[in-house]
């Protein structure tokens, strides 16, 4: 894996719930405060490695279950852009 991929995971990895409202301000993504909480404890220290399709899929079901599946679409618009 590059650089570049492994500080975008990292960042991902450790996201904060204001980083990621800002992130989905900046890329018209909306969620909600309570939504991000959620995300930011689903995600925060798992080491997930967004640029593997099946890990992403994994964590977007997940997020799906506690969120919606439209907030987990949501999520998945923001990763592609972030993943740019």
């Amino acid at each position: 894996m590059n650089l570049i991929k492994q500080i975008v995971n990292k960042k991902l990895n450790h996201i904060s719930t204001k980083e990621l409202l800002k992130y989905s301000k900046e890329y018209e993504v909306p969620i909600t405060a309570a939504q991000a909480d959620q995300i930011v404890l689903l995600m925060k220290g798992k080491n997930i490695n967004i640029y593997d399709n099946n890990e992403r899929l994994e964590l977007l079901k997940q997020i799906a279950k506690l969120t919606s599946p439209a907030t987990a679409q949501q999520v998945n618009t923001l990763f592609q852009q972030l993943l740019k």
